[in-house]
């Protein structure tokens, strides 16, 4: 008997965690995708094995029905093919590797979708290389264990969306993954308009630096220790008046206790409205001594006007040629410099901005990209076998690799019964 056909407008997303949109820039991000789906009439269900916080985003109130399930679980094989989803979404490769095998299993005619987020296996390549005090390659990358099981997870979807540009491009030259299998999907973002842009605090109105990220995210904790140790000093001993306001949720004490009113170095924690601080700093710092993927806080800056310093890493993939909005440096002393400049030169300030309007307005406009991507998804749906048929190292994968997976989830469920 044939598999029945899927309900072509039923989402399934399979979440890492609970869209946390005012914590987390992979909340905001999962938002957005939740949005287009509802903007283009799908049903949804939100399946997740984390817990709910304080900070979850209320999913019911848009009409996203939650189901809260179990790992390694034959419970979600049952859940699966009552709700016969015609997409599955996995939120990161590591979700994909738990449950792609009984989707494809369950409902073996869902496109399956992996939204990538970042390129893990990149910033913890890159981690690693800063740890040792080596100068990353990309041959740390190509030789990490979790680039091989990401890769995998890639070739096994049938579309995986790329949020950065220099993402999209190595895993297609240098890795050389058929460009049909990805969509380059950065943040969906409202277009800056005129009236917007009028509206923002200017130059004199403005006062201090800010730094924003979640604590749970190793690459903003490791920026604020660097910021507070080898650039602060500098950029206080120039503007012994300036100050920053350092904000993140999930703070952990190695960053609380850097909380220095003496030295104008405030960590002030969780900000319930990140645009609204943002709005509010003259200079956004994000010293970012390793990471991967689209930046959030260098995107919420430019949506409210702030020009922003950061690190080649931190600006990768985010602007295509375009100038930057603000400056580029990685080391200390060029980074404070490059933030004094931004804060004194108006002149440089209001380009900075200018730029940053540029970038959003041409780059990530939710109406254009919201076009590119329910088209691609047309394309691969409608011709769903024969995109399979193409990507014959994903059939080889389905084939041997997924195996192991399949038999160790089935040997911890097998476990978890035994009395």
């Amino acid at each position: 008997m044939s598999d029945p056909e899927p309900h072509t407008k039923t989402l399934l997303i399979i979440g890492f965690m609970w869209p946390e949109p005012k914590a987390t820039a992979a909340g905001g991000r999962m938002m957005q995708l939740i949005h287009f789906f509802i903007n283009h009439d799908y049903s949804i269900t939100f399946a997740c094995a984390a817990s709910e916080t304080e900070r979850t985003s209320d999913l019911d109130s848009l009409g996203v029905k939650k189901i809260h399930i179990k790992l390694n679980h034959a419970s979600f094989d049952d859940f699966l093919v009552g709700l016969n989803p015609g997409l599955v979404l996995f939120d990161r490769f590591m979700i994909e590797e738990q449950f792609g095998w009984r989707v494809a299993r369950s409902a073996p005619n869902a496109l399956r979708i992996l939204e990538t987020q970042d390129l893990h296996s990149l910033r913890i390549s890159r981690q690693e290389a800063l740890k040792r005090g080596a100068i990353f390659s990309v041959g740390d990358w190509l030789g990490h264990e979790t680039t091989k099981r990401e890769i995998a997870s890639i070739y096994r979807s049938d579309l995986s969306l790329v949020l950065s540009s220099f993402e999209l491009g190595i895993l297609r030259n240098t890795i050389g993954i058929n460009s049909g299998l990805m969509l380059h999907l950065p943040f969906l973002m409202a277009p800056i308009h005129e009236l917007t842009a009028a509206n923002w605090l200017g130059f004199e109105a403005r006062s201090d630096f800010i730094c924003i990220g979640n604590g749970k995210h190793a690459p903003n904790v490791d920026s604020v220790v660097w910021l507070k140790k080898g650039i602060w000093p500098i950029l206080h001993k120039a503007l012994p008046k300036a100050v920053i306001h350092v904000y993140g949720a999930y703070l952990p004490q190695k960053i609380t206790q850097l909380n220095d009113s003496s030295t104008g170095f405030f960590v002030r924690g969780w900000a319930t409205d990140a645009y609204e601080v943002m709005g509010k700093a003259r200079v956004n710092l994000a010293p970012l001594r390793f990471g991967a993927g689209i930046k959030g806080k260098l995107i919420d800056a430019m949506c409210t006007g702030t020009p922003n310093v950061t690190t080649t890493i931190g600006a990768e993939g985010m602007r295509g040629e375009r100038p930057w909005n603000g400056e580029i440096a990685d080391d200390p002393e060029a980074f404070a410099h490059a933030a004094i400049k931004l804060y004194c030169d108006r002149e440089a300030w209001q380009m900075a901005q200018y730029n940053g309007i540029k970038i959003i307005n041409e780059l990530y406009d939710k109406n254009k990209l919201d076009r590119v991507f329910h088209s691609k998804l047309k394309k691969v749906r409608d011709d769903l076998e024969s995109h399979r048929s193409q990507n014959f190292i994903g059939g080889m994968l389905w084939h041997h690799t997924m195996a192991s997976t399949k038999y160790m989830s089935k040997w911890i469920e097998a476990k978890q019964v035994v009395p």
